[in-house]
Formats: structure tokens, sequence, C-alpha cells
């Protein structure tokens, strides 16, 4: 049976869920859908690779039919929960207004099949073109987790690099309400951008604010909304996760960042979720990519069963 397979036998697929191509008529409950992009980096590739090594490492946790026992409370998630790969975006290299019309082509057909939308990157300059295929709701937000802000007018002459992807986005959806970026540190904000989020109403939450007062931070996550959960692989700590291209120190602790995607989940309808900037030629010991896959994982218990704090 697939749920007995060992982790690194048979065909690589997220969570060794079957392979379904968007050109095929299927319905899932959660779909997965790779985006092996990272043309917008401005410092170290690899993001490129995360989809593949994502797949090979989930095989670790592949839930099969009963899911997964929580033994605190002897309970099950992701029972009988149906789950779907479809495949990879297939990029145009350096035409990045072709990658970018394929994303959100691709994102609009995964949103038509499945309650739940995974997208796996790829640098965070993907996450623009995925929110354009939620361009049809009139009110939703972004729980956005990560050591940058990412919403530079400009890096270098470039307007859609992986430090811009949600000043493209409010700039184009109208109902993109509001961002709230959790994690932020480092000495590199660019002012204009910070100034720019700011008075837009964007939420800001850093690092340090998370490690002096977690609750409070949960607190301040927004409640009863449409919610996109973008995940960026270098809000964690580098000793927790280094496979990442821009790592800052004195990131946040798995189970803080955990906390915050769980407590998003939890409160609000969650419509789509990116995990993002995982590079794992940079850490050649494995342990980003099953650190990423568990987070895939858990983030999928907390929508289909919540897990005790």
């Amino acid at each position: 049976m697939r749920h007995h397979e060992l982790a690194f036998t048979g065909p690589a697929t997220f969570f060794k869920a079957p392979y379904r191509s968007l050109a095929e008529d299927w319905r899932a409950e959660v779909g997965f859908l790779g985006i092996p992009y990272d043309f917008a980096v401005g410092y170290r590739p690899g993001a490129r690779f995360a989809p593949g090594a994502l797949r090979e490492a989930s095989g670790r946790f592949a839930p099969g039919a009963e899911g997964y026992f929580d033994f605190e409370t002897e309970t099950y998630c992701l029972q009988g929960v149906h789950l779907v790969d479809a495949g990879d975006v297939d990029p145009a290299q350096l035409e990045y207004q072709e990658s970018f019309r394929r994303i959100t082509q691709a994102a609009l057909e995964l949103r038509g099949r499945v309650g739940l939308p995974v997208f796996v990157g790829g640098d965070h300059s993907v996450t623009y073109p995925l929110l354009r295929a939620y361009a049809d709701l009139d009110e939703f937000y972004v729980v956005q987790l990560d050591a940058h802000l990412d919403f530079s007018e400009a890096r270098n002459g470039t307007r859609f690099a992986n430090s811009s992807p949600f000043r493209r986005a409010v700039e184009e959806l109208p109902g993109l309400k509001s961002v709230f970026v959790v994690g932020l540190r480092g000495l590199r904000t660019n002012p204009e951008a910070y100034r720019a989020a700011r008075a837009r109403g964007h939420r800001l939450i850093s690092a340090r604010k998370v490690r002096e007062s977690l609750s409070e931070v949960l607190e301040q996550l927004p409640r009863g909304q449409k919610v996109y959960l973008s995940f960026d692989a270098d809000v964690l700590d580098p000793s927790v996760l280094p496979g990442t291209s821009s790592p800052e120190v004195e990131g946040l602790t798995y189970a803080e960042a955990l906390a915050v995607a769980r407590e998003t989940v939890r409160g609000n309808t969650l419509v789509g979720f990116d995990l993002v900037e995982l590079a794992p030629n940079l850490d050649p010991s494995g342990r980003s990519s099953l650190v990423g896959a568990r987070l895939l994982a858990e983030v999928l218990c907390s929508r289909y069963r919540d897990l005790p704090t």
C-alpha cells in the first residue's frame, strides 16, 4: 500500500500523494503546486530546487489514509483528507512576465479544483502572480512570516524582484486590504518601503516582539477573514533552517513561527498557502527540506483538525 512505502521509495510526490495534471479533470481537498522559479533573487539562488527537494523530504511525513495521530489528544488530523500533487509550473526562465502569467493561470486552475491550494516556491517574487489568482475576492488579507518586508518600490531598477511582491500586489488588487508581517529583523530595512507599508496600514511585527510577547502578537492577527498565508523560510533562525538565500540571525524558533501560522489558520478562512525561499542546495545536510516538509504538514493539520498549542 502507498502509505506503507519507505520514505525513499516510489515516485517522489508531495506526501506521496497521487500526481494529477492540471490538464485533467479532478477534485481534492488539498492540491500542491510546485513553482521552481528563483530568477528574481538578489543574493544566493537555489529556491528553484525546493519543490523537488520538498517532495523527497515529505515522503518522511506521508500521512496515509489514517492521517497523523496526536498522542496528546489521542485523535487524528488529516484523516481521510484527499491530497493531490498537481506538478510544477514550467517557468520561462528570464521572461518574467510569461513566467508570472503561467503561475497565475496554474494557480487559478488549482483553485478551481481544491479546497486549499498549497504553493511551493521558488523565491518570494512568485507570491505576486499567485495573489493575482485571487483578484476575484472582494476582501482578503495576507499574513506574511518573513525576516524582510518585501515591499520595495524597486531594487537595482527592478520592480518585480523578490523584494517587491507585496508592493506589486497591493497596487493591483483592491481586495487585498492589509498585510500582517511577522518576524521582521536585520540591518537592511528599506526606509521608503517601511514608511509606505506603514502608511497603507500594514501591521509590521518584529522578531524581537515575538520573542518578548508571543501571546500579544497572536492577538494582533486578523480574525474571521479570508486569509492567504505566505511563509518565507528566512523567518526562521538559520540555526533551525540554514538553507535559504538571505538568512538573518535572531530569527523565530520553529515553535514561534508555527504558533503564528496555526493561529492564523484557526482564526480565519485559509484561501491559500505558500512556502518560499527555501534553497536546499545551501544545506547539504537536508535538514532545511525536512523542516519545510514538516511545516507544510503541520499547517495542513491546523486547517483540517486543530492541534493543541
